[in-house]
């Protein structure tokens, strides 16, 4: 059991350490005293034996001095036998008379009485016969088993003469037997003590130390894991763990309410990141990003498990132009520049470094902003300036030319003049369409152009405008190109809702395109086609076509695939721009397939209106 018991026992803990202390404490302190204790009471005992051997030795010192005066050898050894019998204790072992010759006068111990009237051989009777002073020591009998004290005393006459010397033998075992006894004692009553105390010391402990600090050590691991609401520390009284256990119950609040407010502004925090239209990345001091939202993942084309603790440098793919030191310093704006599915992107990041009160720089936050659009708008911007300057700057110098060559006197030629005036007025024509077209698109970019929608037949409005151009082809101005329109209409109502005059604008645009760029003799054919949700309108020409680097540019302001030929015949640029957005202000498509050398086909697609009704209700 007492096994088990140590088993189970861990060193380690305070229920074991208290006790343990105590008990060092308290055996250190015992075998302190007990070591005084036991020193001084072999002194004390000891002496007490000394004190009475040589008052016995003392007196037989000043007895012996009758004996030693005796002359007669038999009366001297009766009055010593009398003497002895006066003198002899349990503890006197032997008692010797020695003269002042060295001889031994009489002994008490009958063992010893062959050494009667002999010299005696002890060193230390010589010595006190030579010096007349006393002497005492202890010795161990020749068995062994016995520990004696000597007192050698000198006797002395009246006038202080030296006599001879008396020689007593005690068993002072009895004394060394006694002070054993007692240690024993004192080593019982010790280890009784010992035990005692450490129960006591681990009651003491289990109740008044223990079970405090187990409870407060309980509270802090479970505060430490999270658990606020575990219940209070017990206080068991006003003494320290008391107040260390008030402490703990006032910490669990504090940190609680400290952790609620720490997450309600995390989750702020978090609503905001994720709500926010630009991207935020933040890193630590190492430059590893540890935070990063959705939109910034958006925008770098990435998801969260390939960025988080990885380098930014190596996330905004920067490492080769810039160090982190270069970011940390930088107050410039960072633009960036990547390609998805084939689709540009440009990023800008502006950078702010997080720095404590101290100076430490605890890491970097990145706002990133798409400014695709917006570097778009701007480039379109640019080249749309550039494109109006140009557009009016060739016919403005045709104008000045044969402005300045008129005021110069080309005036008077009959023939010049009104060839000169016929180019000048067909270059004002066309700066006024060019005014007349950028208004319409100014007016569509601010969504001011209204239309003027209405339930239309498009396949009579088709064949309208179709007629209109056979007329047109028929006049002395196309008879020689030998154009010819092919139509592929079906004789079948189909409804749409739109501006006519705004939708006969765009089809005359494409039909126009494609007589100017069809060659003589060409084909023109115009389909009118019916879908689920759809009518859709095409036109193919057999022109030079579009190559494929230009299809994706047609519908763009002032693009155009033949620049020179087309501004010959007097166009603007912007016809297929305006018809892009009108047919878009109708909730339509437009767009182009090409082949080059074989044509072109331009698609437009309205969506279609089920009519329910007859003419007479209209």
């Amino acid at each position: 059991m007492f096994r088990k018991f140590l088993l189970k026992l861990n060193f380690r803990s305070i229920h074991f350490k208290v006790p343990a202390i105590f008990g060092l404490l308290f055996l250190v302190s015992f075998q302190l005293v007990g070591v005084f204790f036991t020193r001084q009471l072999e002194t004390q005992l000891i002496q007490n034996f000394e004190t009475q051997v040589t008052g016995q030795t003392n007196f037989l010192a000043n007895s012996a001095t009758a004996v030693l005066q005796e002359i007669n050898k038999e009366k001297r050894i009766e009055k010593s036998s009398e003497l002895f019998q006066a003198t002899q204790g349990q503890n006197i072992l032997n008692i010797q008379i020695v003269d002042k010759h060295n001889e031994v006068v009489d002994v008490a111990s009958q063992v010893n009485r062959d050494v009667v009237g002999k010299l005696t051989e002890e060193p230390d009777v010589k010595e006190v016969l030579l010096t007349g002073a006393s002497k005492k020591y202890q010795y161990s009998s020749s068995e062994g088993n016995q520990t004696i004290l000597r007192v050698i005393m000198p006797v002395m006459s009246q006038d202080r003469t030296l006599m001879g010397v008396v020689v007593v033998d005690a068993n002072i075992s009895s004394v060394y037997v006694q002070l054993q006894e007692i240690s024993s004692l004192f080593l019982n009553v010790m280890v009784i003590a010992l035990f005692a105390t450490v129960a006591i010391a681990f009651v003491i402990s289990s109740r008044g130390i223990a079970k405090p600090v187990s409870e407060i050590k309980n509270k802090t691991e479970k505060i430490a894991e999270g658990e606020y609401d575990s219940g209070d520390v017990t206080v068991y009284g006003n003494d320290e763990l008391g107040t260390l256990a008030n402490s703990i119950n006032n910490l669990a609040i504090r940190i609680k309410e400290a952790n609620a407010s720490i997450e309600a502004e995390r989750q702020r925090l978090d609503s905001v990141l994720k709500h926010m239209s630009d991207g935020v990345v933040a890193t630590d001091r190492r430059g590893n990003v540890v935070i990063i939202n959705e939109a910034a993942l958006r925008l770098l084309d990435t998801n969260e498990e390939d960025v988080i603790n990885a380098s930014i440098m190596d996330v905004f793919g920067i490492r080769q132009k810039y160090t982190y030191r270069q970011l940390l310093q930088t107050q410039d704006e960072l633009i960036l520049s990547s390609v998805s599915e084939g689709e540009e992107t440009i990023i800008r990041g502006e950078f702010s470094v997080i720095q404590r009160e101290s100076g430490f720089i605890s890491g970097l936050v990145c706002v990133l902003s798409d400014i695709t659009e917006q570097e778009k708008i701007d480039r379109e911007r640019k080249e749309f300036v550039s494109n109006v300057s140009h557009e009016l700057r060739t016919p403005l110098t045709s104008i000045r030319s044969y402005t300045e060559a008129l005021i110069d006197g080309t005036w008077k030629d009959d023939v010049l003049a009104p060839n000169f005036l016929e180019v000048i007025q067909f270059e004002a024509n066309r700066m006024i369409r060019m005014v007349a077209d950028l208004l319409n698109l100014s007016k569509m970019d601010a969504g001011i152009q209204k239309l003027e929608l209405e339930m239309i037949d498009v396949t009579k409005l088709l064949n309208r405008i179709l007629d209109r151009f056979d007329m047109l082809l028929s006049t002395e101005d196309y008879a020689h190109k030998s154009h010819k329109i092919v139509r592929e209409v079906k004789n079948h109502t189909l409804w749409v809702e739109a501006d006519q005059d705004k939708l006969t604008q765009v089809i005359d645009n494409i039909m126009d395109n494609a007589i100017k760029y069809s060659p003589d003799g060409g084909t023109i054919t115009c389909r009118l086609v019916e879908t689920d949700d759809n009518i859709v309108v095409s036109v193919t020409d057999q022109g030079l076509g579009i190559s494929r680097k230009a299809l994706p540019h047609i519908f763009k302001r002032f693009y155009r695939v033949d620049k020179a030929r087309s501004r010959a015949q007097g166009g603007t640029g912007l016809g297929l721009a305006i018809s892009k957005e009108v047919i878009t202000l109708h909730g339509g498509n437009v767009w182009v397939t090409s082949q080059e050398n074989k044509g072109s086909t331009f698609f437009i697609s309205l969506p279609k209106v089920t009519f329910y009704g007859d003419e007479e209700e209209w």
